[in-house]
């Protein structure tokens, strides 16, 4: 009895393993995109954050006064990075409203707050679209964009 023998895989089962590889790399990528989005996110609040140090030594400098920290440069250099860690393409140094394009600084001889839009939202819903820090210390994410009139992060 001659019998073929046959070695190797069938068309079928070729296709059927390029298909499970295909879906199974599709769901990698899209977690690595969740987890780059996070990362992001996690580079705008430690600049925001390392802020604050700043901001101390300038009051510390300033006799007392919180006057020059928007304009200092490296308050201006840790808000370029959060700008580009984040979704904005601008900072923006005056009391003015904030949008999803900007990062702003306000600030008095008592108080300084920042806030950055983030790259991806967060919280129930990913409704937290913003970081804020401020002179006492608060380090909050917000749904709303920053105030005009703005001395301090306000709830949300």
């Amino acid at each position: 009895m001659t019998g073929k023998l046959n070695k190797g895989f069938t068309l079928i089962e070729l296709l059927v393993v390029i298909a499970i590889i295909g879906l199974l790399s599709s769901v990698v990528l899209a977690s690595l995109n969740t987890a780059r989005g996070k990362g992001a996110n996690a580079a705008v609040k430690s600049n925001l954050n390392n802020m604050r140090a700043q901001a101390e030594v300038i009051y510390d400098n300033a006799n007392g006064s919180y006057s020059g920290v928007c304009a200092d440069n490296g308050v201006t250099k840790a808000m370029q990075s959060a700008r580009d860690a984040g979704t904005a393409t601008s900072i923006v140094l005056t009391a003015t409203l904030q949008t999803t394009a900007t990062v702003n600084c306000h600030n008095a001889n008592d108080s300084w707050v920042i806030s950055a839009p983030l790259k991806v939202g967060e919280g129930s819903g990913g409704t937290l679209l913003y970081w804020c820090v401020d002179y006492k210390g608060t380090s909050v994410g917000r749904a709303t964009p920053l105030a005009a009139a703005a001395t301090e992060c306000p709830a949300s």
